[in-house]
Formats: C-alpha cells, structure tokens, sequence
C-alpha cells in the first residue's frame, strides 16, 4: 500500500490506520495524557504492537476553542518524540501542524508526512516547504480557526463548498511543486460543522474521492458521536470522551465504502480489530 512516496508495508486491507498522538495539554480527548516525552513514546510504542500504520503527532490543540502556541513552544513539543520513536521504530510519522517551520523541522527529524488542518491557508511557505520535503501533506477543509470555527456554522451546500475549497487548494499545492500523488483531502468532519453538516459529508464522501486523491477521515471520539447517541446530552457540560469510541468504530464501514484511505483513530486496538474483521468479512462476500 503507498500513498506517494510513502509505503505501508504491514497494510493488506488497502486502509491506512493512523494513531493519534497528542502531545498537548488541552487536546480535546487526550489532552495532557502525553504531554511528557516518556508517556508519549509508551504509547507510540504500543500503538505500534497494536498494528497501527501511521502515528499523526500534534503539539498544538486543534479543539474548539483552542487558541496557538508558538513556534518554539510546539517544536519543543513535538522534535523531542519524534527521534524518541526513531531510536525504537520506522513506523511512518505525521507532523499535525499548520506551521511550516514544525512541517520543515520535523521531516529532517523523521516524519514523513505532514498534517495541515488549514490546508496550508495560515503559513504562506508552507507550499514550498511541503514541496521541498517531498512528503505526503494532507489538506483539510475547516472553516473558521479553532477558537471560532464551532460559532454558529452555517453552509448553502456543504459539499459543493468543500469541493470547491479543495480545488483551490490543490491548485496552490500544484503550483508550489507538489507532486498530485503527494496530496491526501480531509472533509474536516468537526471542523466547523453541525452535526447534520458531519453526517452529510459521511453520506457524500464519494464526491471527494472523486476528485482523485487519497482520502482521510477523522471522526474519532468527535462530538456529533456524543449527540447522536445523547452521550454529551446526558453529562451535559462534563462529556465522557471516551464512551464515544463505539460510536466511532460505526463510521468505519461508510467512510471505507465510501472512499476513505486512510482512518485517524485515538483506540489503534479496537479499530485495527474492527478493520481487520470487516474487510475480511467484506472480502468473503465479495469475491
């Protein structure tokens, strides 16, 4: 399984598992579980017996609400795990930054894709530096920034305005010398959106695959999960994050049969174990 440049090795389902490694203090569902190096690469290590492909490493929350740490701040953040995994593993790594100084810094310590949730709209350089670092960059549809992006959302066509978001970012990531095979999209399920607006982009992921890159979704333990199933509604201002992680494994089947490639999940177990079984079962039915 590659997705540019970058091979999965482990993978035979066609579906990329990233782990979500959050090495913050406000994340929204592991916020300060991973904040000291030795915690993180614990559970990057684990991650990796748990089979996951990919680990996406974060040093800035990107919760709604939240507001930017600066650059030094999320380097000294991020670098330090980043050659803590490297003395144990090649396990391919994510940069989730929007920063292209993080982006440039991180590849030469030894990630090997980076994660723009801005589409790389907040950093001016961060096209060249993407280009330059020739890695796999995901871009992400948000509207708004973090702090504001969950403030009354409001669309005329949500999947038409994605699509045409995307389009302007492809052509800015083509223009800086991104190579088309180098471009995953990403909806940006909970990303200045409803939680009609996230089942409507579950529903249509195929418009997007059509577009003809590499999908990746990430519904993880996201608070439409919650309301659907009255979990955050209960507990009111006080939500158990984690109880939302079957209602997370329940957007797996659509996003696969709908396009997605690549699945960023905070529980490597329980959704490699899912994966697996599916595509196993799919496969027996199918063929």
């Amino acid at each position: 399984m590659n997705i540019g440049n970058l091979s999965f090795n482990s993978n035979t389902s066609g579906i990329v598992l990233m782990g979500i490694l959050n090495v913050t203090p406000d994340s929204f569902s592991d916020g300060g579980h991973f904040f000291h190096t030795q915690d993180a690469l614990d559970h990057a290590l684990q991650m990796i017996e748990q089979g996951v492909d990919i680990i996406d490493i974060g040093g800035e929350s990107s919760r709604p609400g939240a507001v930017s740490v600066s650059i030094d701040e999320e380097l000294g953040r991020v670098i330090p795990i980043i050659q803590a995994i490297r003395q144990y593993s090649q396990i391919p790594i994510s940069i989730d930054t929007t920063k292209s100084v993080v982006a440039a810094n991180a590849c030469e310590a030894g990630a090997n894709m980076i994660n723009d949730i801005s589409a790389m709209h907040l950093d001016v350089a961060m096209p060249q530096i993407a280009a330059n670092c020739n890695v796999p960059i995901c871009l992400m549809h948000m509207q708004g920034t973090p702090d504001t992006m969950q403030i009354d959302p409001q669309y005329d066509d949500i999947v038409s305005e994605i699509i045409d978001y995307f389009n302007y970012a492809i052509a800015k990531a083509i223009a800086a010398g991104i190579k088309k095979e180098n471009i995953i999209l990403d909806p940006g399920i909970g990303f200045g959106k409803t939680v009609m607006d996230n089942l409507c982009i579950l529903e249509n992921l195929n418009e997007f695959k059509s577009l003809g890159y590499s999908l990746l979704i990430g519904s993880s333990r996201k608070s439409f999960i919650g309301h659907l199933s009255n979990m955050d509604m209960e507990l009111l201002n006080n939500p158990n994050i984690e109880s939302r992680q079957d209602g997370t494994l329940a957007t797996i089947p659509i996003s696969i049969e709908k396009g997605a490639t690549i699945l960023r999940m905070h529980d490597v177990l329980s959704a490699r174990r899912f994966i697996d079984i599916y595509m196993h079962c799919r496969c027996k039915l199918t063929c």
